[in-house]
């Protein structure tokens, strides 16, 4: 079939010019996988990512405030389940005062399952903190692992909408989950909501993971019950990000997926430097390194925490990291059960119509807070 005339020039005809043709074509789709890595994911997730992602934006490839104005424009969604309806869903505000304000308050959503599954006894709570880089994201991230939860074992999820940076930078969020677990867990929730304080746990994905840990710290040094912790494919080291928020020589050596996986999908080394600019602010603070309550591993005191559950992704950019945290905390004598899916990106959990690992995903975190609880949901 001919080439139809196309003149860059006035007069120059280039019908015949290979130039054109898609074979000459070799410049890959931006946010593509990488050719060498291409081969280390799961088949599944490289299909669904090349036909829907790939030549699309990613977020830090988008003005922020375009993203925010139009959150639905740039959304790439697919391949997630969606889990069966739970007796009660409500919106409640929870004070908090991180802010410096005299009293603001965020909102925590609370799924509950019906009156006679738990035949009047005080109920077991998760505590939920949602991913998305400490910038975006909120209480529909997590939607549906929140229902699954209450569905499969009958406890009562608290879903933690905290402040986003760049608005409220750290430690603001820091704080707010940190107020909002203690809030939860008062005297007044408890008997109100009528919750089992022996079986509060805590999770979240990612950022949420960091904002999971760093409570779970607070737990451990302020004597609050905490019966478990999920961290998926957690951030727990921000030390290596210089002031600018880029990662400095030194933090590109602290971890060996970092040179690894730079280049992966979704999460590439320069959408984690976007992030963390964003959260610690583009002239970074000196008080923020070397400080636990910004990257937890660099706590001093791993003994005594509440036993975890932490899951890493293959070709996750923050997989050694989210490994090394579960190494310290059984080299102190608290339990870490750390779990690593093969061939499995960084947003692997949010696909679990299509993957396989995301659905054990799933499965690994009801089996552990079922074990933790004493819940037999077989």
């Amino acid at each position: 079939m001919p080439y139809p005339n196309v003149s860059h020039l006035p007069g120059e005809d280039i019908s015949h010019s290979t130039y054109f043709k898609p074979a000459a074509i070799s410049q890959p789709l931006i946010n593509s996988i990488p050719p060498d890595l291409l081969p280390r994911f799961d088949p599944v997730f490289a299909r669904y990512h090349t036909h829907y992602s790939a030549g699309r934006l990613s977020i830090y490839q988008i003005p922020l405030k375009e993203l925010r104005a139009n959150p639905r424009k740039y959304s790439i969604v697919y391949g997630r389940a969606i889990a069966p309806d739970v007796h009660s869903i409500t919106n409640v505000q929870c004070p908090v005062f991180s802010s410096g304000d005299s009293q603001s308050s965020i909102t925590v959503r609370i799924y509950e399952p019906a009156p006679n599954i738990n035949e009047g006894k005080p109920r077991p709570v998760y505590i939920n903190f949602h991913g998305g880089g400490w910038i975006v994201g909120g209480l529909e991230s997590d939607m549906e692992f929140c229902k699954r939860l209450v569905g499969e074992l009958g406890c009562v999820v608290f879903d933690v909408d905290y402040r986003l940076a760049p608005e409220y930078q750290w430690p603001i969020p820091v704080n707010d989950c940190i107020e909002a677990f203690k809030w939860i867990g008062s005297d007044d929730m408890v008997q109100k909501r009528n919750l089992d304080r022996q079986k509060f746990a805590v999770g979240g994905m990612s950022a949420g993971g960091m904002l999971a840990a760093i409570v779970s710290h607070v737990c451990r040094d302020e004597g609050l019950q905490l019966s478990f912790q999920i961290l998926g494919v957690p951030v727990v080291d921000v030390d290596g990000y210089g002031p600018d928020g880029k990662l400095t020589d030194e933090g590109w050596k602290r971890y060996g997926s970092y040179r690894e996986l730079e280049f992966t999908v979704p999460l590439p080394a320069v959408e984690m430097e976007y992030f963390t600019a964003h959260f610690l602010g583009e002239k970074r603070d000196p008080e923020t390194y070397n400080n636990w309550k910004v990257s937890p591993i660099l706590s001093s005191n791993f003994k005594g925490l509440a036993p975890a559950l932490i899951m890493t992704a293959e070709m996750d950019l923050l997989r050694d990291e989210g490994e090394a945290y579960g190494e310290k905390m059984n080299a102190a004598g608290s339990q870490a059960e750390v779990i690593r899916m093969k061939g499995m990106p960084h947003t692997f959990m949010a696909m679990d119509d299509i993957l396989e690992d995301a659905k054990r995903y799933n499965r690994e975190a009801i089996r552990a807070l079922a074990t933790v609880w004493g819940i037999n949901n077989k």
